[in-house]
């Protein structure tokens, strides 16, 4: 059906009093809006499903909901002992994420499909960690991660508590899509669910696991920590406030401070607009609270608690946001170095990140003899990757990603933000107490390694025509194979449409000049933009920087100077 089609299918199958009705008679007549909601049918990507709150195909709904979590269950049912494993099923602070946890678990409890469901909003780490706690073959989180408040998602993992992917996401998607949007589903009332057993709430207990585990990897206390060292903590009101604060306090620490307007839970996200830390203007509350309490640190974690973000003083009164890959260098080195001196550094550590992540990581791992492996970006392939190393003898040390995401251990298959912030707290706690900072320990890696610096751009194109502008960025630089970007030549272009090495396929491209700089480019899997990433290193910071600026500036003219 054309998107109009579609839209007179919906106007006739919703009963007439229902808001989605209503909400689409609202838009009549408004072509681009209807084909918005109806061009394509909203499916998984990166991180399953996601999109705008909203009646239509291409939002997220009820429909799209049940369709999503019967097709799950369909396919959970194929293999007989999976139903009493069960699904595990968390929510965060977002419109409509709690009507759509409860709407799953009636759905999979009517397919008589064990549910354990979180009664309140839990970090998606926390969900992670309870699957393979408790021994379950899926799990379901409703939220939209970092995403604008219009948004919500629905995040699927399967029973090594990782995203789902590869034969696993085929097989769902197969199943969501011989279901019919307005089919039925069978579901019963949550609370019958929960008189039969079907439906177990979980509370306490679980808390309790997932809390000792982030505490297990604490690297060091006592004498070694400056406990009094001021550490200011948004979580932009979602699901890290209250595990975080736990761990701080249970672990001794006395100046942990919390930004008060963002420490509820708040769909509107009224302080801070759009709930990203990678975005700097997400730290502005915790900025003025650092200046009051003279923080060290400032520590951010999105509102389903997996992404984690850190500013530090630059020394003059103001703040120094750290990207991804400066994060992850630093969890890297603390973390490598506490357990040489522990003597806890497994005997094959491997360390994995993403294809666009830049190389100061890999930098520390080779001085530490950390074996790095790469996977396609998401977590979902990051620590779909594990069971692989652990087969080979390896033990996992560290995952991470450029976008603010890493997972500092293996009990937890996806970004941790709330183990990732204890961490950084701690480790600004080891360096107040040897009389050093964050920023000076970040340049003592600097000193040793050299100096990485970085350029990321994103070129958002919203609908069908954005998508299909997408389409053609990345088929021009395949059928034109450039040879240099401005003064850069090139030294190799690898595509990745058709898999690479040990890398499934993807649309990613990476391109790698003769002076060691290279930049990669794909499209979102979540969001309507395609992304470039440009990775430089230098003898000084400066120098890295120019040099990361000439190559996105000449990748740029080179993309405008073939459409004239």
């Amino acid at each position: 059906m054309t998107a109009d089609e579609m839209y007179e299918y919906w106007l006739k199958k919703l009963p007439a009093d229902s808001p989605e009705r209503a909400e689409l008679l609202g838009i009549a007549g408004d072509e681009a809006e209807i084909t918005d909601r109806f061009y394509q049918e909203i499916a998984f990507g990166t991180a399953g499903l996601r999109g705008i709150c909203g009646a239509g195909t291409n939002r997220m709904n009820e429909f799209t909901v049940g369709r999503a979590t019967q097709g799950i269950a369909d396919y959970i049912l194929t293999e007989p002992g999976r139903a009493e494993k069960g699904v595990v099923i968390a929510y965060d602070c977002r419109y409509h994420s709690k009507e759509f946890s409860e709407l799953a678990a009636e759905i999979f409890a009517g397919n008589g499909i064990r549910v354990y469901l979180f009664p309140e909003m839990r970090p998606t780490p926390e969900l992670s960690f309870a699957i393979r706690q408790l021994g379950a073959v899926s799990g379901v989180n409703m939220t939209a991660s970092h995403n604008p408040k219009e948004y919500n998602g629905y995040k699927v993992y399967w029973e090594d508590g990782a995203q789902i992917s590869g034969a696993v996401s085929d097989g769902i998607q197969d199943r969501i899509m011989k279901l019919d949007l307005f089919g039925h589903v069978q579901r019963i009332p949550l609370d019958e669910a929960v008189r039969s057993g079907r439906v177990i709430m979980l509370g306490e207990e679980t808390d309790r696991r997932y809390l000792d585990y982030v505490e297990s990897m604490a690297q060091h206390g006592g004498d070694s920590l400056r406990l009094d060292v001021p550490i200011v903590y948004t979580p932009l009101n979602g699901a890290g406030s209250v595990p975080l604060r736990t761990i701080m306090k249970e672990r001794g620490f006395t100046k942990f401070f919390l930004v008060p307007e963002q420490t509820d839970p708040d769909p509107e996200f009224t302080t801070v607009g759009y709930p990203n830390p990678e975005d700097p203007r997400a730290f502005r509350l915790a900025e003025k609270l650092g200046d009051e309490k003279g923080a060290a640190v400032l520590i951010a974690t999105d509102p389903d608690g997996d992404r984690m973000a850190v500013e530090i003083p630059d020394g003059s009164g103001g703040w120094i946001p750290l990207n991804g890959n400066q994060t992850g260098g630093l969890l890297i080195a603390y973390l490598a170095e506490s357990r040489k001196r522990n003597g806890t550094m497994p005997e094959k550590p491997v360390m994995i990140k993403s294809i666009v992540t830049g190389d100061f990581g890999r930098a520390i791992c080779d001085d530490y003899g950390i074996r790095v492996v790469e996977a396609l970006t998401g977590f979902k392939n990051i620590c779909g990757r594990i069971p692989e190393m652990e087969r080979e003898g390896y033990t996992y040390f560290f995952g991470y990603e450029e976008s603010i995401g890493c997972a500092p251990g293996s009990g937890v298959r996806d970004k941790d933000g709330v183990c990732a912030g204890m961490l950084i707290a701690e480790m600004a706690a080891f360096c107040a107490a040897q009389g050093k900072t964050l920023a000076g320990f970040l340049e003592d890696l600097y000193r040793k390694y050299g100096y990485f610096a970085e350029k990321q751009v994103s070129i958002v194109r919203k609908g069908k025509s954005g998508a299909e502008e997408i389409r053609a960025v990345m088929s021009r630089f395949r059928t034109e194979k450039p040879e240099r970007f401005g003064a850069f030549r090139v030294k190799e272009a690898v595509d990745f449409l058709h898999g690479y090495g040990d890398i499934p396929p993807s649309d990613v491209l990476i391109f790698r000049m003769t002076d060691g700089s290279w930049f990669a480019v794909r499209p979102s899997g979540t969001e309507p933009k395609i992304k470039f990433y440009y990775y430089t290193k230098a003898a000084d910071m400066k120098t890295a920087q120019d040099l990361a600026e000439q190559l996105s500036g000449a990748v740029e003219s080179g993309l405008k100077g073939s459409t004239n």
